[in-house]
């Protein structure tokens, strides 16, 4: 019997990141020492408050039923006081704020919600993936390519877009690249946004992951009339759990639950209750010490291979914001990746994140400086 994908599946292109998993255990498999810089995911341990409180939650037995699809209320109210402490926004918990399964199931989500086939979506490029497949392909939707430069910041041109799309994707602090946007910038385009009728959905996962004194806003600081998803992932290195936000727009926000209560049963109550305990962490814009901690980690390390990398020749800033660099190589991503992975260092290709991602390379800052530093011998002698 022969079983065929949908043709919305079909549209998919591979997903690089297992493509790559692929060609790294193959090469582990034949013993080669593998320095992973690819996929984005933190070697820093969550901080034990978090895990004792998890340990300690998993003792009631209330806490092993179903949860809320949308999120337990007191949850809703820990992340609308973190947005009150935070960015001095203030949110209704049961109007405004959404629990999610990781920030990317809500990403994707909110295309359900609102997107028809035939509707136009704009993606930015390069960009993380889900965009463009996850929420625009998989709503027999069409993805318009929204190209962003490394000449201009990373930063889309507003007065170039077409204004007859559906929804708008934004990402500062920004995966791939670590460009930052300026609140002049989030201001004209919740203005294009509000003046064209687009649904702006902003993706501010890594507004903690700020260096040099720059502290990353929230789009809802500007205006009301968006969505903006959020994740603990990247905070509190909690990757695995699985557990993001969405707060914004009422109207939005309804949208986005009514679809997840068709599809999913919420997150498990007792990560939701170590949740509640991080945002508390926060009694102010600041970060706290277990946020703090991570931050000086990987601002190390980030400073250690933008020196080491422009040794090598590489023409690369400082980012400002998240754990990745991404940097122009002058030649073929992919090609690029492979001669790394002959040496035994991973790197994500740019291409990977949309064709103008092509000629640089991501590089993940989720290992020691020792392992580092070794990277970046291994590049001297490839």
């Amino acid at each position: 019997m022969s079983f065929e994908f949908a043709d919305r599946l079909r549209k998919i292109p591979p997903y690089l990141f297992a493509e790559i998993e692929e060609k790294v255990a193959k090469k582990k498999a034949e013993g080669l020492d593998i320095i992973d810089l690819g996929i984005g995911d933190p070697d820093l341990p969550t901080p034990q408050p978090l895990v004792d409180e998890i340990k300690r939650q998993l003792d009631d037995p209330e806490n092993h039923r179903y949860p809320s699809s949308g999120g337990e209320r007191d949850t809703r109210v820990a992340i609308a006081e973190w947005y009150s402490r935070r960015f001095g926004v203030e949110l209704d918990p049961d109007r405004e704020v959404a629990v999610l399964l990781g920030s990317k199931e809500g990403l994707a989500n909110v295309a359900r919600a609102f997107i028809n086939p035939g509707d136009r979506v704009l993606c930015p490029n390069p960009a993380y993936p889900v965009y463009a497949q996850g929420a625009t392909l998989l709503c027999d939707a069409e993805p318009v390519k929204v190209p962003l430069y490394e000449k201009d910041g990373f930063l889309p041109d507003l007065d170039a877009l077409p204004a007859d799309a559906k929804m708008l994707y934004l990402n500062y602090p920004n995966n791939p690249t670590g460009a930052t946007a300026t609140p002049s910038f989030l201001k004209d385009a919740l203005r294009w946004c509000n003046e064209t009728g687009t649904i702006l959905c902003y993706d501010n996962a890594y507004s903690e992951m700020t260096f040099d004194d720059y502290v990353a806003p929230s789009i809802l600081e500007f205006g009301r009339q968006a969505i903006e998803f959020g994740s603990l992932s990247k905070t509190f290195n909690m990757t695995g759990y699985r557990l993001g936000y969405a707060v914004g727009d009422a109207k939005l926000i309804a949208g986005l639950k009514k679809v997840k209560s068709q599809i999913d049963s919420g997150a498990p109550k007792f990560i939701q209750k170590a949740a509640n305990v991080a945002l508390g962490e926060y009694t102010g814009r600041s970060r706290p010490k277990m946020v703090e901690d991570n931050v000086k980690v990987y601002k190390e390390r980030r400073d250690v291979m933008v020196r080491g990398l422009r040794e090598l020749g590489y023409d690369i800033k400082l980012p400002k914001g998240t754990f990745y660099l991404f940097f122009g190589v002058g030649e073929s991503s992919i090609e690029f990746a492979n001669r790394m992975l002959e040496v035994g260092v991973v790197v994500t290709p740019g291409i990977g994140f949309g064709q103008n991602g092509e000629g640089f390379v991501r590089m993940a800052l989720t290992q020691p400086v020792a392992r580092l530093e070794e990277a970046l011998e291994r590049m001297r002698k490839a």
